[in-house]
């Protein structure tokens, strides 16, 4: 449904959910760069790309902003945030969304293109255990075409430093805090709101159903991330960014 149907002011959603996501990862537009410069490097300026665990359609809003020449597939779950994806992107054909659950061994099959340039997540993946997603990433070495790229960009803390995690771990949540103080909107707040708007009430009920309150997902390192790339069939891994809590992880095929 268009904004002119729904009377939905979709981009308003879309800035809510960055400013939601913002107060947990100050840095994500830095990551959101770096990894438009990697697919850049690799797969130029008119890069046909899918949008892992795409939610609102973020990555692909940023793609086509800076490669107008982009096509991106978004593909998820959650009905609610696919609903601000299609809302926003309405009308403009180098996006187009698709649902479907990474863990359904036939989830490809829903795709509109057998290979891409490039495969990009973010604060997404953390969702899905170990062995699943050593699972999708053997799926992935599959649809990413030779010489092309995947990036994983979440929370990927480093279990043998124990201590700095913690101290780090400390100091966000304390800024944290300020910021709500403030009259920041937190995760489960705005989904209050969602549940509250007429359009999305039934999207995000669908949501919960779905998903649950919370992430059952694992975090493992992302040294854990490159070596499970490798073995499934990409020929280099590596971080190519981090913070003090997340890392993003390139994948070359």
């Amino acid at each position: 449904m268009t904004e002119a149907v729904t009377g939905t002011d979709w981009s308003a959603w879309q800035d809510s959910w960055d400013r939601q996501q913002e107060w947990y990862l100050p840095d994500r537009e830095e990551r959101f760069r770096v990894m438009l410069d990697m697919v850049e490097a690799f797969a130029g300026p008119a890069p046909r790309v899918l949008d892992l665990a795409c939610g609102t359609g973020t990555i692909t809003a940023r793609l086509l902003a800076r490669f107008p020449g982009a096509e991106s597939t978004g593909v998820d779950l959650d009905p609610a945030l696919l609903a601000i994806a299609r809302g926003t992107f309405a009308g403009d054909d180098r996006a187009r969304f698709v649902t479907a659950d990474l863990k359904d061994p036939d989830w490809t099959a829903r795709l509109p293109h057998d290979r891409y340039d490039a495969v990009l997540t973010a604060t997404a993946l953390h969702w899905l255990h170990s062995d699943p997603l050593r699972t999708l990433y053997g799926q992935l070495a599959g649809l990413v075409r030779d010489g092309g790229v995947f990036l994983n960009a979440d929370h990927m803390p480093d279990p043998a430093t124990p201590r700095i995690n913690e101290a780090e771990r400390a100091l966000r949540h304390a800024r944290m805090d300020r910021a709500k103080a403030a009259g920041a909107v937190d995760w489960r707040a705005w989904w209050d709101l969602a549940a509250a708007d007429p359009v999305l009430a039934g999207p995000t009920a669908e949501r919960f159903a779905i998903y649950g309150e919370h992430a059952d997902g694992d975090t493992p390192s992302a040294e854990w991330h490159a070596r499970t790339l490798r073995e499934a069939g990409f020929a280099e891994a590596r971080t190519v960014w981090s913070s003090p809590s997340d890392a993003m992880v390139l994948a070359l095929r």
